[in-house]
């Protein structure tokens, strides 16, 4: 085994992990955090950040402004969660994933830090991300919340810019069991005198910011009432959408990122580089439309409605709460196909009223339960879906359910993998291990 595989192994079992260990992993306070960084010196203080809060949006939102940034000629850190497939997939500047020996020294040179304050999983990462971009000396980096926002870990920095984008429910028994509850935790990213952009105004949620944004004297700004965002066509290259600014002004977008959720995203997205560029940003109008076209090679985006084959037609997604499952099925909507061949699964502590009702009754099931310990059971995930009128077999891994969706696959079918970022993680990983090359 080698010193990144040991350093990775060391952190996958020695701290708690959220993904792997559930709530019981999320710490309510910004203690350790605070602390991690201050032995670090406070990278976080020598750097310009952006700040991406919201249900859903945020990773799509932190990933189109960081491929803007970096089109414009800004070096670039982006900081995301959870990985799919490698580690370092949470820390990047200019798209390149931070190094093997980046990870294997920190964890090396801070292990008595980390004995000592004995932090999360993600408090760890925040931390070794802010150094990074530090001892990289970026010219801005995008921070994306793991989860919430007051009490997340990556609470600790004063942004230029915060961005909120959809809010919807999702692990309520952390956040809250209403909406305006939820948004008031994302609501806590919100700082004195720092501009922030709502991606989407929703009448249950505002008054909740526009509170917030008052008490923190912070200019506060509804992305959804002033860019109009239209969806025009989706092809197999690109996601065309139309925008008219409040002016009347009118521009079309491509983006190679091409769920229909784009489409309120971009608002936001749109509203923050305006705000970006009152604070001195140099980022041209052509940088914004290149920059969206090429997100995913730019950035390394994965797992947002994406292909991953053509024959059989494969499309993965990870959106797993109710409102992403609406999303997903807007899509699918919008797609053509004979048969729908479905692969999912979901963690123990999903609520999945707010998921399985909504899930196309037409489709042939695969239920399935990835390699963690948090994962439900595929057969107890079948059973509870055979009640909503959801029909098919459960397999013991992800990658048998979705063998099994390829050898019952016809020409014209559709199969699509989605429920939970851990069963889109374990496809893609088995469709990279199948794709290397024999030695």
């Amino acid at each position: 085994m080698n010193a990144y595989k040991e350093a990775i192994e060391y952190l996958y079992t020695r701290l708690p992990m959220f993904t792997r260990d559930g709530a019981s992993a999320f710490k309510k306070d910004l203690d350790n955090t605070i602390k991690l960084c201050s032995a670090l010196d406070n990278p976080q203080q020598k750097i310009k950040t952006l700040h991406i809060a919201g249900t859903n949006g945020k990773g799509s939102t932190s990933h189109m402004l960081a491929a803007i940034l970096a089109q414009a000629g800004y070096k670039t850190g982006l900081y995301t969660s959870p990985h799919l497939l490698d580690f370092r997939e949470r820390i990047r500047v200019n798209g390149a994933m931070c190094e093997q020996e980046f990870v294997t020294d920190f964890v090396q040179q801070h292990k008595a830090l980390i004995e000592d304050v004995q932090p999360s999983f993600f408090e760890i990462t925040v931390a070794m991300a802010f150094d990074y971009f530090e001892k990289n000396k970026v010219d801005i980096a995008v921070i994306e919340v793991g989860l919430g926002g007051r009490l997340d870990s990556t609470n600790i920095i004063q942004p230029l810019l915060s961005v909120i984008t959809n809010i919807g429910f999702d692990h309520m028994n952390m956040l809250g069991n209403t909406l305006a509850e939820i948004a008031g935790e994302k609501a806590g990213i919100i700082k004195k005198h720092t501009p922030v952009v709502i991606s989407e105004y929703a009448a249950e949620t505002a008054a909740v910011f526009l509170d917030k944004a008052q008490v923190e004297q912070a200019p506060i700004q509804f992305a959804s009432q002033v860019y109009q965002t239209k969806m025009l066509l989706v092809d197999q290259d690109y996601l065309s959408i139309e925008a008219i600014d409040a002016n009347g002004a009118e521009d079309l977008y491509q983006l190679d990122l091409k769920g229909s959720y784009q489409v309120k995203n971009l608002a936001g997205v749109l509203l923050a580089v305006d705000e970006l560029r009152k604070q001195g940003f140099e980022i041209k109008p052509l940088d914004v439309h290149e920059a969206l076209k090429n997100v995913q090679a730019s950035t390394g985006i994965q797992g947002r409605w994406q292909q991953l084959s053509k024959d059989p037609f494969v499309i993965c997604d990870t959106g797993h709460n109710e409102d992403g499952i609406h999303e997903v099925i807007k899509n699918l909507n919008n797609t053509t196909y004979n048969r729908l061949h479905f692969v999912i699964g979901a963690m123990r502590d999903k609520d999945l009223s707010h998921m399985l009702p909504y899930l196309p009754k037409d489709a042939l099931y695969y239920f399935s339960a990835p390699d963690m310990p948090r994962a439900l059971p595929s057969d107890l995930l079948r059973k509870e879906a055979t009640a909503f009128d959801l029909n098919g077999q459960d397999y013991v891994s992800v990658q048998e359910a979705f063998e099994a969706a390829k050898a019952a696959y016809e020409n014209g079918d559709l199969i699509f993998v989605g429920g939970s970022n851990f069963v889109v993680a374990e496809v893609l990983a088995d469709i990279a291990a199948k794709s290397e090359p024999k030695v």
